[in-house]
């Protein structure tokens, strides 16, 4: 699959890449992250312009997030029980709902580019959880043309070793995930030993 999607981006250029990032940011798991970085890679050859390939990325991110985001507003009672059953629960949901309120928009603009997984799953959630639209517009073009930029970057700099950086990043991400979710637990246990001296 990898192989095909980067033939595709490499025959067809930024029309291909904004296809299969559009794809991808309404939830269908693809290597998003890999192919910025070629694109970035082709670039320093010659294959592909710059402005073009940070503009289509950036573009059909934000054309599949707003579709999610449009999923979870006005789907209805019947895609959020649909949804519940993805994610395990209504109180699944509920919690996410939770997340994507008390996150607001730096959530938002973080799940675009560095915890780019959760992505799709918070933009069903802000829909949702009502988070209004014109906020979730504004932090989810920030942050996907801040991830355009940042990944085609470094795979135009890191021309010769895009695998390698493929693999450091992807470690990177886990590992502030894990960081962020100390934090969070860590702000949790807190806030309950609190109320736990006051009662």
């Amino acid at each position: 699959m990898n192989d095909q999607l980067l033939a595709a981006v490499s025959l067809y250029g930024a029309p291909a890449l904004f296809g299969i990032v559009t794809i991808a940011a309404i939830g269908v798991p693809l290597p998003i992250t890999l192919l910025l970085i070629v694109a970035g890679s082709m670039i320093s050859q010659g294959a592909m312009n710059l402005w073009w390939a940070v503009g289509a990325a950036g573009a059909g991110s934000i054309l599949g997030d707003q579709a999610g985001y449009a999923i979870g507003r006005w789907g209805g009672p019947a895609v959020v029980t649909r949804l519940s059953g993805m994610l395990g629960s209504r109180a699944s949901l509920q919690a996410m709902e939770a997340r994507a309120k008390a996150w607001g928009g730096p959530g938002i603009f973080i799940t675009r580019w560095l915890l780019s997984p959760l992505g799709p799953w918070i933009n069903l959630a802000s829909g949702t959880a009502g988070y209004p639209w014109h906020r979730f517009l504004f932090w989810d073009i920030l942050g996907e043309f801040t991830g355009a930029a940042v990944y085609i970057s470094l795979g135009r700099f890191f021309s010769d070793r895009v695998m390698a950086l493929y693999a450091v990043l992807g470690d990177l991400t886990w590992a502030i995930a894990a960081l962020l979710a100390a934090l969070i637990l860590g702000y949790q246990l807190l806030v309950y030993l609190r109320r736990a001296r006051v009662q």
